[in-house]
């Protein structure tokens, strides 16, 4: 089992998991975070922190498009390890329908 980042990340990208988690196994996007299948230790310390609830075990029924997100962009994007404010827009863009549809970038974010 892994843990894995789903959409309602998009556009909030809270970064709380990022601190809590003991083997740095998130990586950052311009506007998203993924977590990296073969780094995660399953240890689940990352799930309640995050504010939007946007992290789920990969035990959730219909998550293979986020899986296979996560695996794709962890080798893409900048390892981030630091906790940072959120984007400008979280709080309004959280729990919002179709985001992946409508605001998803592939761009990478800028690490540590």
């Amino acid at each position: 089992m892994t843990y894995v980042v789903t959409d309602n990340c998009i556009r909030c990208k809270y970064t709380d998991c990022v601190e809590v988690c003991p083997v740095d196994c998130f990586y950052e996007g311009e506007n998203f975070l993924v977590i990296h299948p073969d780094e995660c230790i399953d240890c689940g310390v990352c799930e309640p922190e995050c504010p939007a609830g946007a992290i789920k075990p990969d035990t959730e029924p219909g998550l293979d498009m986020w899986l296979k997100l996560n695996a794709d962009f962890s080798t893409q994007w900048p390892n981030i390890t630091v906790k940072r404010d959120p984007l400008p827009e979280a709080t309004e863009m959280d729990g919002l329908e179709g985001k992946y549809e409508k605001y998803f970038s592939p761009e990478p974010g800028q690490g540590d």
